[in-house]
């Protein structure tokens, strides 16, 4: 973090030696344009592009050759649909270490531009269709995938699969090894599967997990299947980066439903009651109908669709076309009215703040004034000598005055 911190300083130094400042400080620019000479005052919009204008190109720039030879290596090699470079341009985007996170970001904004001129040639809908899928254990997330995903891929469509996993404590590495679960999926050239471990945060799992999903459609893959472990917060954070939302749950009663949490059921765009086979079959039509009741007395997500229930099963085979055609129905619908792509830019802003937070609570705990203390207000909360509200604000009254002190100075 702090490398990041000292990069960003390096940055405003840049911009204020060229003139090209952000509205925030500075008023003039240096015009570029060759009917122009010298300086001339720009409004805030036209300050505001290029100030990010120079922010990535002094991104860019700051890279070495071989950086530079790595970025477009990858981007070539993934824009070409070459497996291994997608691989590892999603292993660069999950390391947490500071120069490669810097090289990650620009690989990306390359990302997001060859994606932006695709969407643009395609009438500006999106080329890809992003599916989150969750559920309790047990509920046969996996084997669905498998099914839908061979006959995605049946039909001529690339899939990529992203599976987030809870880490090992110890290697840090995916628990659940859903990769190895998906035999068949995963011998399928036209279909990519890729765990992405928690790394212990949420946080992690949401911003490589999001940052993926570009580079997934990026490569050519116009099917993003996003799994999540468990039914938990880490749902309610993939909800947010997918364009439809459903909900896994096997033909249980009882307790076991109870544990279904109802903001989850909110979110949710389609039920699927799976493992609708053999004697299975009468619990899941039960299951279906109150489902569909519970559904009718929740408030709508969204004009155009009022979620389904459904019954499907990965071992039969039976109810696995119903069921993805009722997600294209959901896609047609919700770009019928531009629904889908307000949801994907109000998506982008939830993001951007959750990054922000990220990054800051970061920076609060390593900046020396919280780092040092820290320790001590721990030890005084876990005694019961101090409450925890009142230690958070006085680290919070350290932190900021630190910045205090040295803005004035």
């Amino acid at each position: 973090m702090p490398h990041i911190y000292h990069k960003m300083g390096q940055l405003g130094l840049s911009f204020l030696r060229s003139t090209r400042t952000c509205p925030l400080h500075h008023r003039a620019v240096m015009c570029s344009h060759p009917s122009y000479k010298g300086t001339r005052t720009l409004g805030p919009s036209c300050q505001k592009h290029r100030c990010v204008s120079t922010a990535l190109g002094q991104h860019t720039q700051d890279l070495t050759g071989p950086e530079q030879r790595l970025v477009t290596k990858l981007y070539q090699g993934l824009t070409g649909g070459q497996r291994a470079s997608l691989a590892e341009s999603i292993t660069l985007v999950e390391t947490q270490h500071p120069r490669k996170k810097e090289v990650a970001q620009v690989l990306l904004q390359k990302v997001l531009a060859y994606r932006a001129e695709q969407e643009r040639q395609n009438g500006g809908q999106p080329v890809a269709f992003r599916v989150g899928l969750s559920g309790p254990p047990g509920a046969g997330k996996s084997s669905f995938i498998e099914v839908v995903g061979k006959m995605l891929t049946g039909r001529g469509h690339k899939v990529s699969v992203l599976a987030v996993d809870p880490s090992s404590c110890t290697t840090g590495g995916s628990l659940m090894g859903d990769k190895t679960r998906m035999t068949e999926l995963s011998r399928d050239l036209s279909a990519f599967i890729r765990p992405s471990p928690t790394s212990g945060t949420l946080g992690g799992v949401t911003r490589t997990t999001n940052e993926a999903i570009v580079l997934c459609e990026g490569a050519g893959y116009d099917i993003v299947l996003v799994e999540t472990v468990g039914v938990g917060q880490s749902e309610f954070a993939v909800a947010d980066m997918v364009d439809m939302f459903v909900l896994l749950i096997p033909p249980a009663g009882g307790d076991e439903l109870q544990g279904i949490k109802r903001g989850i059921i909110e979110r949710a765009d389609l039920v699927v009651v799976t493992k609708s086979d053999g004697d299975l079959v009468v619990p899941a039509r039960r299951i279906q109908a109150e489902y569909t009741s519970a559904l009718k007395l929740l408030r709508k997500q969204s004009k155009s669709w009022n979620p389904k229930v459904m019954r499907a099963s990965s071992h039969t085979g039976e109810g696995i076309p119903e069921v993805w055609s009722k997600m294209e129905s959901y896609r047609d619908a919700m770009l019928a009215n531009s629904e889908l792509q307000g949801r994907r830019r109000a998506q982008q802003k939830v993001w951007m703040w959750s990054l922000i937070q990220e990054n800051v609570l970061r920076h609060f705990q390593n900046h020396t004034s919280v780092r040092d203390s820290l320790p001590y207000f721990e030890e005084q909360v876990t005694k019961g000598v101090i409450s925890p509200g009142l230690a958070a604000d006085l680290l919070l009254k350290n932190f900021s005055s630190s910045f205090s002190v040295s803005s004035s100075s």
